[in-house]
């Protein structure tokens, strides 16, 4: 994603008032607190974190957010992962990063969680295919070839209670939408799945459970978007969410999504699981329709994010 327009308007944050919509949107959209025996996990794509000149007060909001959560999958982390380490600051010691290198558009892919919830294991890495592997990825009606990931999926496991999980930490390549980059999009998607399917399948998977997470640029979380095909063809689950928000503050795409391995994780799933739509609770004075909605939002772009979090709720035994 390229760097958004820096607006040229004053505004300044009064962060203790906008924590304090910040928690109250929270339980109106219904995220529960954190506790024994149960695990949030989220993802957030959170616009040119490094390239962007946020301040501290717009980092201390970003942290506000990211503190609800046992662990989240950060996309969008440039070269540049001093503001991600700043946040993880703010937290106050209370989180612990794991990051990728940095890869396509000079992104890197990040996790950020609560070592206090959640012990690191050993397997941490990416999904990877041999070239020799490729010609297998292909999909009906796709003439694109794959040619490997522009930002290779970045993997990790940890344990949590008594089940271990390997969450995958997804930014797939968007391009246009134009058929090739749609095509290319599918084909990376498809990739993803069929890792999961092999690692289902294998006797030798490091562990059974898997979240794969992230921005898979999606339009359409539903049966006949190309994208929405691709990551459920091998039967990776997208279960519903409860908010039915779209995820980009422009209302228009369900870019981010969580899925599951069937009969494993997906048996973990609360049934909880939402978008937060922070748009909606902050900045009141800015947005106050009219003209004043387009500062609004080039504002969130720049300064938050123009995606929203999505979040859901693991059941996770711990006796």
């Amino acid at each position: 994603m390229p760097v958004f327009p820096k607006p040229k308007f004053p505004y300044e944050i009064d962060v203790p008032a906008e924590v304090d919509r910040l928690r109250a949107h929270k339980k109106k959209r219904g995220i529960p607190g954190r506790g024994k025996g149960r695990l949030l996990v989220a993802t957030w794509n959170i616009a040119n974190l490094g390239a962007q000149e946020r301040r501290d007060p717009d980092r201390a909001l970003i942290a506000e957010i990211l503190s609800w959560f046992d662990i989240v999958a950060v996309q969008e982390c440039r070269e540049n992962f001093s503001e991600l380490f700043d946040i993880e600051d703010k937290l106050g010691g209370k989180r612990r990063v794991l990051m990728s290198d940095a890869s396509g558009n000079n992104e890197r892919l990040a996790f950020l969680y609560d070592p206090s919830r959640l012990k690191p294991l050993e397997e941490v890495g990416e999904i990877a295919f041999p070239p020799s592997e490729y010609k297998n990825i292909k999909l009906p009606g796709v003439t694109e070839t794959f040619n490997g990931f522009d930002r290779t999926p970045y993997l990790a496991s940890f344990a949590a209670g008594l089940t271990s999980l390997v969450f995958v930490n997804v930014h797939l390549f968007y391009g246009d939408e134009k058929q090739a980059s749609i095509g290319r999009r599918a084909l990376e998607t498809y990739a993803v799945a069929k890792w999961a399917n092999k690692r289902q399948k294998s006797a030798f998977s490091f562990t059974r459970e898997l979240v794969a997470l992230g921005d898979f640029n999606m339009p359409k979380s539903e049966h006949g978007d190309p994208i929405f095909d691709a990551l459920t063809k091998l039967g990776l689950d997208v279960p519903e969410h409860s908010t039915q928000i779209a995820s980009n503050i422009s209302d228009d795409a369900n870019y981010d999504q969580i899925a599951f391995l069937p009969g494993t994780t997906r048996d973990c799933f609360s049934g909880r699981k939402g978008v937060f739509d922070f748009d909606n609770a902050v900045f009141p004075d800015l947005w106050q329709g009219g003209a004043n909605q387009k500062n609004f939002k080039a504002y969130l772009r720049y300064y938050l994010s123009d995606h929203r979090p999505m979040w859901v709720e693991l059941n996770v035994p711990t006796a």
